[in-house]
């Protein structure tokens, strides 16, 4: 939503919330590429006012996101304090790994987005992805990172063990996946 534009009327504000919570629901029951059409009439709305108010699938993505993304920003601001710069890192990863895997083939999107700055979700990645390299070099300065690694890397891995988790049965399945990881990136 553009926020240079005029306030939006009472029904329009109605129907921008009603799309956003259906598009929750659906993209976390159908994943991602979820029905369109399908989330504006559970909405109650026909698919013009979805697009008048989301042009993209992306867009209407990146707004659902956002929040999460907004908040993800600030865990790894308040993360900077810990005693513990590894630690740190990987509650910031099963946060931010939890979340992706929220929404089947959002780890899939999240690579993707995070070199194509046409995308409405780029900016949003790339405000948190800024945060998160700060734990990043924190842990390569306290010596617990392999210094060769790249934030970037970092990111790719996690949205791969989101995946993979999607796809494991029991209880922690991302913790699992990134204690295994972490157990090859540490300082030697």
């Amino acid at each position: 939503m553009d926020t240079d534009k005029k306030p939006m009327r009472a029904d329009a504000r109605r129907n921008y919330e009603r799309l956003l919570e259906e598009a929750k629901h659906a993209f976390a029951a159908h994943g991602v590429e979820a029905s369109l059409e399908e989330i504006a009439r559970r909405a109650g709305v026909g698919i013009g006012t979805l697009y008048r108010h989301f042009p993209t699938r992306e867009a209407l993505i990146e707004t659902v996101l956002r929040e999460g993304f907004d908040t993800q920003a600030a865990v790894a601001r308040e993360l900077l304090d810990s005693p513990e710069p590894l630690n740190a890192l990987k509650a910031w990863l099963t946060g931010m790994g939890e979340q992706s895997a929220r929404y089947h083939g959002l780890p899939e999107l999240m690579v993707d987005v995070l070199n194509d700055e046409t995308s409405p979700l780029y900016a949003s990645c790339h405000a948190m992805r800024d945060q998160v390299s700060q734990l990043v070099e924190r842990a390569k300065a306290a010596g617990e990172l392999r210094a060769d690694v790249t934030v970037s890397e970092i990111l790719v891995v996690l949205h791969a063990l989101s995946w993979a988790s999607e796809h494991l049965s029991g209880d922690n399945r991302l913790e699992r996946l990134l204690d295994l990881v972490f157990a090859g990136l540490r300082a030697s």
